[in-house]
C-alpha cells in the first residue's frame, strides 16, 4: 500500500515539476517554435480524422436516439438544441481527448521513451539544452492548442452528423437549425473549449512524463506507451467530471 502511495504522489509530484519548468521556459521566450510547429502538425492535423468520424457518428447515435420519439410526442424542435448542447459540453472535447491521447500521446511517450534508452536525453544535457524545453515544451503547446481547434471542429461535424440522422427521421431541417440558434449558449461552447484545453495539457505532460521515466530498454517503452494512454484517458474523464461539477452545477 505504501509503494502505491508514494508513486501517486511522485506521479503527481513529476507532471507538477514538468509543467512547472515548461511554463517558466515559455513566460521566458524560450519556446522551440519549429518543434512546436512539427508537433501541431502530428498531434493536430494527423488525429482530425479520426476525431472528427468519431463525433460525426456520435452525433447521429444521439440524434438516432432521440428523434423517432421526439417526432411521435411533437417535441422535434428541440433536437437540435440537444444534440448541439451535448456535442459543445461534453462530446466534441471529450471523443476529441480520447483519440488524441490514443494516436498521439502514446507517440509521445515512445518517441521520448527512445530516446531516453538510446541517451538521446542525457546527450541533451550533456550540451545544455533542457528536455523540459526542447521536448516536453513544444508538445505541451501543440496539444493544448490544437485540442481546441479539433473541439471547434468536431462540434460542427456532430452537429452536422445529428442534422443528417434528425432530418431522414422527419425532423424539419429548419426546426433543427433554428433550435441551435436559439438555445446553444456561448458559455456552452467556450467551457467546452476550455475542458478541451486542459485536456491537452493532460496528454501532454502523461505522456512526456511517462517517456522521461521508461527504464529497461524496449519493454520499457512498451509499457510506457500503454501506461501514457490508460492514465490520460481516465484523468481525462476525472477531470471531464470535476470540470463539469465546477461549470455547469446544478440549478
Amino acid at each position: 500500500m505504501q509503494v502505491y502511495a508514494l508513486s501517486f504522489f511522485r506521479f503527481w509530484a513529476d507532471l507538477w515539476m514538468l509543467l512547472s519548468a515548461g511554463l517558466s521556459y515559455f513566460l521566458k521566450g524560450e519556446l522551440e517554435h519549429r518543434e512546436t510547429l512539427k508537433q501541431m502538425y502530428v498531434i493536430g492535423v494527423q488525429s482530425l480524422p479520426v476525431a472528427l468520424l468519431t463525433v460525426a457518428f456520435s452525433g447521429m447515435v444521439s440524434a438516432l436516439y432521440t428523434a423517432t420519439v421526439s417526432v411521435e410526442l411533437g417535441l422535434s424542435y428541440y433536437i437540435g438544441a440537444g444534440v448541439a448542447i451535448a456535442m459543445a459540453r461534453e462530446v466534441a472535447p471529450v471523443l476529441s481527448g480520447v483519440v488524441v491521447a490514443a494516436r498521439a500521446g502514446s507517440a509521445m511517450a515512445a518517441e521520448i521513451g527512445s530516446m531516453k534508452i538510446t541517451e538521446q536525453i542525457d546527450a541533451l544535457r550533456a550540451i545544455g539544452v533542457s528536455p523540459v524545453q526542447y521536448l516536453v515544451l513544444p508538445r505541451v503547446v501543440a496539444s493544448s492548442f490544437v485540442l481546441v481547434i479539433m473541439t471547434v471542429y468536431a462540434n460542427i461535424v456532430g452537429d452536422l452528423g445529428g442534422y443528417i440522422v434528425a432530418v431522414n427521421y422527419g425532423v424539419p431541417s429548419a426546426s433543427y437549425v433554428s433550435s441551435i440558434l436559439r438555445y446553444l449558449d456561448p458559455y456552452d461552447l467556450f467551457m467546452g473549449l476550455i475542458k478541451a484545453f486542459i485536456f491537452g495539457l493532460i496528454i501532454a505532460l502523461v505522456g512526456c512524463r511517462e517517456g522521461l521515466r521508461v527504464e529497461g530498454g524496449a519493454e520499457g517503452v512498451g509499457r510506457a506507451t500503454t501506461s501514457s494512454v490508460v492514465i490520460s484517458i481516465i484523468l481525462i474523464f476525472v477531470a471531464d467530471f470535476l470540470l463539469a461539477r465546477i461549470m455547469f452545477p446544478p440549478k
